[in-house]
């Protein structure tokens, strides 16, 4: 017999990486990885469902911008039985907008199911509390060559291969 209280700590805790998973792989542009956190037959849209089509949308939304940062903090999980949970996550991100960056509070509304004993999303909605610029824009930084320098432009996204596979020929500017 399974110990109650171990299933629902390891059950908060594999929740929880789905929103770190989500983050890291959307900053990577790891579609694959981004896609495989979600049930299979996930809905997209009114009429459409399945990973594939997922991908799809996540490639044109993430198209839309560049460099993208998110840092998820307070998550709420709420468990509704041994194979189902809502949850609350909060995420601050930093966006490449064209030529401006901004800082957004973002707030996920989440559903997530216990499928062949992994916690997948089922559905995962975006809340924006605002955007604004930031004040001192990063875009045309000169490089840090870090840990030479501390500030300046690092060497992130690009270093993640998924980055490079993502854009192409047609990477974003900064």
């Amino acid at each position: 017999m399974t110990d109650p209280t171990l299933a629902r700590l390891l059950a908060y805790e594999e929740i929880r990486q789905l929103a770190s998973r989500y983050a890291v792989a959307t900053d990577a542009r790891d579609l694959d990885a981004l896609v495989a956190l979600f049930v299979d037959d996930v809905r997209v849209g009114r009429d459409t469902f399945g990973r594939a089509a997922l991908r799809e949308n996540f490639a044109e939304s993430l198209r839309g911008v560049g460099v993208t940062i998110l840092n998820v903090g307070t998550h709420r999980i709420d468990l509704v039985d041994d194979d189902h949970a809502t949850g609350v996550v909060y995420c601050r991100g930093e966006i490449q907008d064209g030529e401006r960056w901004l800082v957004q509070a973002i707030q996920y509304r989440d559903d997530y199911e216990r499928r062949d004993g992994s916690w997948y999303f089922v559905r995962r909605r975006h809340l924006l509390w605002y955007g604004r610029e930031v004040g001192t824009n990063p875009l045309g930084l000169a490089p840090a060559n870090w840990p030479e320098h501390h500030d300046g432009w690092g060497t992130l996204p690009e270093a993640a291969p998924t980055w490079a596979a993502f854009w192409g020929d047609d990477p974003p500017r900064h």
